[in-house]
């Protein structure tokens, strides 16, 4: 899915301006952008600039030029094309994407204190939401290949930083990490694989964070 190209912020920013990104990326990213300002501008100034070089293109011809345009003032908006009020803390485009809010959603039980919402495969991309307990550590683990997490409510602490509200934490193969939910509040979010997790530390470690309360 991924290949390696968004292996950075600005990666991501870049291919959302392209419109180059799978759809849950894209999603990922609207609600990246509607819960921090920090890269709105950087969105905006290569808009810009792409809309620059889009006008010193040479232009090309349309063909049946009225007749396409006639068909499309005529015709109708797409059904289900309305945009969604923000519903309960769940980002615009996340409420869109999965048809809840945040007080909604149909979590499942992993193991105490952490909870999954499984979407399965969307356009070559698994996708989930999780809930993690405040306090609350995961398991030691790397990625077989990239995992986006944006985090939404809440905020967890890895060998990394933190990553609270409008933070997106990028993990591949080079990160082994141990996140640590706050005591705020459940930490709360969005996250996107392009291959499983592989546990990582010594079997007593696992089996004391997978059973801890």
């Amino acid at each position: 899915m991924y290949q390696g190209q968004f292996g950075s912020l600005d990666a991501l920013v870049s291919g959302y301006v392209a419109g180059s990104l799978p759809r849950p990326v894209n999603v990922l990213m609207d609600a990246h952008l509607e819960l921090s300002e920090a890269n709105r501008a950087m969105v905006a100034g290569l808009e810009g600039a792409a809309g620059q070089a889009l006008e010193s293109l040479t232009p090309a011809r349309l063909a049946q030029r009225d007749s396409r345009l006639a068909a499309i003032f005529g015709s109708s908006a797409p059904a289900g094309t309305e945009v969604a009020p923000r519903r309960a803390g769940m980002p615009r485009a996340l409420y869109e994407f999965t048809g809840y809010s945040l007080d909604e959603v149909p979590w499942k039980t992993k193991m105490p204190g952490f909870r999954e919402y499984d979407m399965d495969d969307v356009d070559g991309c698994h996708v989930s939401m999780f809930w993690i307990k405040p306090g609350r550590t995961v398991p030691s683990h790397t990625h077989e290949g990239m995992e986006l997490s944006l985090v939404i409510e809440g905020a967890f602490r890895d060998e990394r930083g933190r990553f609270g509200p409008g933070d997106i934490s990028i993990a591949d193969p080079s990160v082994d990490h141990r996140p640590v939910a706050e005591e705020i509040g459940p930490c709360i979010g969005f996250a996107v694989t392009d291959a499983p997790l592989r546990l990582t530390g010594s079997l007593r470690q696992r089996l004391s964070d997978i059973l801890s309360i």
